[in-house]
């Protein structure tokens, strides 16, 4: 099997669920990562701002669509040493105004991803994948960016089975 990293960005306490505003402990895409690696092994990487995002749902996705607007690149606390040993790559995100958070931006592009397999996931409440692929595709230059996999949030808990066989139809 590849060497897998599954690299994440994840958003806890208030979330959008099912329209209204709800506080979780655990953020959806980090349950969705975690459930890849329970299904095809790998190493988990959380990706975390320098500067936290408003703790108020409705607050951070203000902050979120300025970042999108300013094509910002927010900075981030750690990046992995390197991505040489790994052959296929899981990207997991919140939909965040039609796409991936900057941040998650910020990380690939630090990387030169030639050759790789890019396999995208993503947590929303409806948007889908947005253009988070078509991002990517841009993003990644010379990797190999498979369709990804669209979890609604609210119901990411219950999802591990067809996460699983999602990802070990994908690697």
């Amino acid at each position: 099997m590849a060497n897998i990293l599954i690299v994440y960005y994840s958003r806890k306490g208030e979330n959008y669920w099912n329209g209204s505003v709800k506080s979780i402990a655990k953020g959806n895409t980090e349950r969705v990562a975690e459930f890849i690696q329970n299904a095809v092994g790998g190493d988990l990487f959380e990706v975390d701002t320098v500067r936290p995002y408003s703790e108020s749902y409705m607050t951070c996705i203000e902050e979120a669509k300025q970042e999108l607007r300013e094509n910002a690149r927010p900075e981030i606390k750690a990046f992995p040493d390197s991505f040489e040993d790994y052959d296929t790559i899981f990207v997991g995100y919140p939909n965040w105004w039609g796409t991936m958070p900057m941040c998650m931006f910020t990380l690939l592009e630090k990387y030169d991803l030639t050759g790789k397999t890019i396999i995208p996931f993503c947590t929303n409440e409806g948007s889908g994948m947005g253009s988070s692929e078509r991002d990517l595709k841009k993003l990644c230059t010379g990797a190999n960016v498979k369709a990804g996999l669209s979890i609604h949030g609210a119901e990411a808990e219950s999802s591990e089975s067809k996460v699983a066989a999602w990802a070990k139809k994908s690697v």
